[in-house]
């Protein structure tokens, strides 16, 4: 079973000033075995990647105080070293002008909150295709 060894391993950063929806995202995520770890802003997000840029996927909310998750995704894909980490972004609004720049700027996919499990099965088809 090497697969199931190699999912295991997938380490998501998970970025959201809501510790409810951080909270529900780890879930989902651990649910499907991947290595969760959970931070509460993108600066701190910044940080993290900085002393250990070993992250197979960035997932982040859109809205959040100081740096928006689309901050984020720029000053990841503008990083030589963190660019091809994929990079989610989640929003409880459905905003088609907003979802369109977060693609456009280099985002994998736009998830609207609630997170279903559903989602998060996509994502893994995503992360696997690295």
């Amino acid at each position: 079973m090497a697969i199931a060894a190699t999912e295991q391993e997938l380490h998501v950063l998970a970025v959201d000033d809501s510790s409810v929806d951080l909270a529900v995202i780890a879930k989902l995520l651990r649910r499907s075995k991947y290595r969760v770890t959970t931070v509460n802003s993108p600066r701190r997000a910044l940080d993290l990647l900085g002393l250990d840029p070993n992250v197979h996927m960035i997932i982040t909310d859109y809205w959040m105080p100081e740096m928006t998750g689309y901050e984020l995704l720029k000053r990841v894909k503008e990083s030589s070293e963190l660019k091809e980490i994929p990079v989610v972004i989640m929003s409880s609004e459905n905003v088609p002008s907003r979802i369109n720049m977060c693609l456009k700027e280099g985002a994998n996919d736009f998830l609207i909150k609630p997170v279903q499990p559903s989602d998060v099965s996509k994502l893994r088809s995503r992360v696997m295709r690295r």
